[in-house]
């Protein structure tokens, strides 16, 4: 079965709004340590998360993870290019995105800050329209 871009950006978006949440806990930030790298499989067990894989093409591996009760994708990819389409389309569905090289760990933005304090990365956000407890519509 070949995977296009277009249906792996609806599977990461499903994804989003499957598990994207509205929370914030306010927290400060901690200490990030160095941006993780490697395979779907080291990454996840970084994170200590036994993957539930969703898609293995060759340009995008994605899986299921749970940390508690609560759930997140992680997605690798084979180039930095596409990632960052992969983003790029994602992000129109809103949610919390935890980005490395190579990766995206996608989910609530609780989910994916704690992450953050064991994969590293740097964080972003998705679209304000679909995203409405997140901080683009803090300002009114």
């Amino acid at each position: 079965m070949r995977l296009t871009r277009p249906k792996l950006a609806l599977t990461g978006a499903a994804a989003v709004l499957a598990l994207a949440g509205c929370g914030s806990d306010g927290g400060s930030e901690a200490a990030v340590p160095k941006t993780a790298t490697g395979s779907l499989e080291h990454i996840a067990a970084e994170a200590k998360c036994k993957p539930n894989m969703q898609t293995d093409a060759d340009t995008i591996r994605q899986a299921i993870c749970k940390k508690g009760d609560e759930k997140y994708v992680l997605a690798t990819f084979a180039t930095d290019r596409g990632q960052r389409e992969w983003l790029n389309g994602a992000k129109d569905y809103g949610g919390y995105y935890l980005v490395g090289r190579k990766w995206v760990a996608v989910g609530e933005e609780k989910t994916v800050t704690a992450l953050r304090s064991t994969l590293g990365g740097t964080m972003e956000e998705g679209s304000a329209h679909m995203n409405p407890g997140g901080s683009h519509n803090s300002h009114g």
